[in-house]
């Protein structure tokens, strides 16, 4: 089973990358996020290895998250992995859970090949996941909020201005987390 990749990038679509790792070249499917996401000409991908009788298939994304969404997605009665990869192309982790804790069947019938039935049904059967969707997706940024919280705290600030100020800020990483916060602090 293959679960992750990492090389140079030899061509890449909006659904479709081909990796050279060592010089093994790997076609890899992706979603829209994914793609946004390749920016440089290396690339390490969490992949879904899918084997079927007639072919073996690689999904690559660039965020855990979004393997984890897939790979859920793709054990549902009647959701394939195109269906699957056009859900994470539609939507990043964060907001499909939110989709899933809103119960949106029209903000799910978007993605094109879902239905009522099949968005009603992936609803069902997501009920729940929407926590481990937001907890994963939140670990990187959970880090750069601690980290932010003790820069800020050892520049002298309290404890509640701070959570008040970082829960407003936009930033993902902890230096971004920090600016932005010393701005809206300087303003209190």
């Amino acid at each position: 089973m293959i679960v992750g990749l990492e090389g140079v990038i030899e061509h890449k679509d909006p659904s479709v990358v081909h990796v050279n790792v060592n010089g093994v070249i790997y076609e890899v499917f992706i979603s829209l996020q994914t793609y946004g996401a390749l920016q440089k000409e290396r690339v390490k991908l969490f992949t879904s290895h899918i084997i079927r009788e007639d072919a073996q298939l690689l999904f690559g994304f660039m965020e855990k998250s979004e393997k984890i969404l897939f790979e859920r997605l793709i054990k549902i009665n009647g959701v394939g992995p195109k269906v699957a990869i056009a859900i994470c192309s539609t939507f990043t982790p964060s907001a499909f859970a939110s989709v899933i804790n809103n119960g949106d069947i029209n903000g799910l019938k978007k993605v094109p090949g879902i239905g009522p039935k099949n968005a009603g049904r992936i609803l069902v059967e997501l009920s729940g996941f929407d926590t481990i969707l937001i907890s994963n997706d939140s670990e990187s940024t959970s880090t750069a909020i601690n980290e932010a919280t003790l820069a800020l705290e050892s520049l002298g600030f309290k404890k509640e201005q701070i959570s008040k100020t970082l829960s407003s800020c936009s930033s993902e990483d902890t230096a971004s987390l920090v600016r932005e916060a010393l701005k809206k602090l300087q303003k209190i």
